[in-house]
């Protein structure tokens, strides 16, 4: 069966998609994994068969921001007033990458007819373009579904305009009336998209470049604290904070910074402290005791499949569902915006690295991740949606 997937062009969004694409590949199916330029090299160290298709993000929303006038001096996402952020974020997902997709998936769908598409469900142009050619079409999810978030909601709204221009029906969760592939646990998952889905089970399993763990991860001494706020979100000042609260801890800190971070915003940082611009997270996580982060799907699903505690320091997007989430399953603590001191984030941590009832329900969340449907069974479900 010939097989395409197809993503927007970030971690948070393709990654998810990648060991789905490799198990249907190890099946004997002809994938091609389409998406932005900047992520194909990362695909085809992977081992999979790519084609460009799409705007990267961060040229999204440069086109966005050049008709909206100037973004302003750099804030957190969360102190962007919404009635500005909003419109931007829905012209981005609703509009631009949309119609990218599908101007670039139509040919490429005449030169490799594929039998099915599975397109990640933020990309909606993957879904547009399939339905258009008439091909069968599975959404796949990248984390919780938040359907009261009223950034969702800007992006929702814009996406079934978009919809209705190309005579395309949209359903609540933007499944395109087919199966949604959801990585996301049922336990933590929207009760009312658990009720409306045609949902497919499928295990979280992360994905990252392969590379080297950092030396003292494998025969650490005592607990390890890893710290991340991502790939699109990170601000020196919340790291900065973090950095001050965790370092005070009997603890090593490994320290994500990310691509948006300068390490030398950060300054001197304390002998237990490590800096490193990019790690392995899935190979990390199964090796640290708490994970201080931002609230991405990625690193969120990642942790629960470890079986680890987390302090969610979330900045925008889906984070604040994500933070919701990991404490309505006792799994972890979060502090909000001005309530990131390093006190509040070494009191937090402390606490979380201690309390047994926190460890007890990060393992019985993992055993729910583990008990999820493997990549392999799912690819093998993949032909009876096409």
């Amino acid at each position: 069966m010939r097989l395409l997937f197809t993503s927007l062009g970030s971690f948070g969004h393709t990654f998810p998609l990648v060991p789905l694409a490799l198990a249907a590949r190890d099946a004997g199916h002809d994938v091609v994994f389409a998406t932005s330029e900047d992520f194909l090299p990362q695909l085809r160290k992977a081992g999979l068969e790519t084609a460009a298709a799409g705007l990267a993000l961060k040229d999204a929303f440069g086109q966005a921001f050049a008709t909206s006038g100037p973004p302003g001096p750099r804030r957190q996402p969360g102190e962007i007033p919404p009635e500005v952020l909003g419109p931007i974020v829905a012209k981005v997902f609703g509009d631009l990458m949309p119609k990218r997709f599908v101007a670039d998936l139509l040919p490429l769908f005449e030169h490799a007819r594929p039998d099915l598409v599975v397109s990640e469900a933020g990309n909606s142009g993957g879904a547009f373009a399939a339905m258009q050619a008439g091909i069968p079409v599975v959404a796949h999810g990248f984390g919780r579904v938040s359907s009261d978030d009223p950034m969702v909601t800007h992006i929702r709204d814009a996406i079934r305009a978009h919809a209705d221009g190309l005579g395309i029906t949209v359903g609540d969760d933007l499944s395109f009336g087919g199966p949604y592939i959801d990585i996301c646990p049922e336990s933590v998952q929207e009760p009312g998209f658990l009720a409306r889905a045609r949902r497919v089970p499928l295990r979280p399993v992360g994905w990252s470049e392969p590379g080297e763990l950092p030396a003292g991860v494998l025969d650490k001494r005592r607990p390890l604290v890893y710290l991340t706020l991502g790939t699109a979100m990170g601000h020196a000042g919340v790291l900065g904070a973090a950095i001050a609260g965790l370092s005070g801890l009997d603890v090593d800190v490994l320290v994500a910074t990310g691509p948006t971070v300068d390490p030398a915003a950060l300054g001197e940082v304390p002998s237990n402290v490590r800096l490193a611009a990019w790690v392995p997270q899935s190979a990390l996580l199964p090796h640290v005791d708490l994970v201080v982060h931002h609230g991405g799907s990625g690193t969120t699903l990642g942790a629960f499949g470890a079986g680890v505690g987390q302090l969610v320091l979330p900045q925008g997007a889906d984070q604040f569902s994500n933070a919701d989430a990991v404490l309505a399953a006792g799994v972890g603590a979060r502090l909000l915006a001005a309530e990131v001191t390093p006190d509040a984030v070494a009191e937090q941590a402390r606490h979380l690295l201690t309390d047994s009832a926190v460890r007890d329900a990060a393992r019985v969340l993992a055993a729910e991740v583990a008990a999820m449907p493997s990549p392999a069974e799912v690819a093998a479900q993949l032909p009876s949606f096409a």
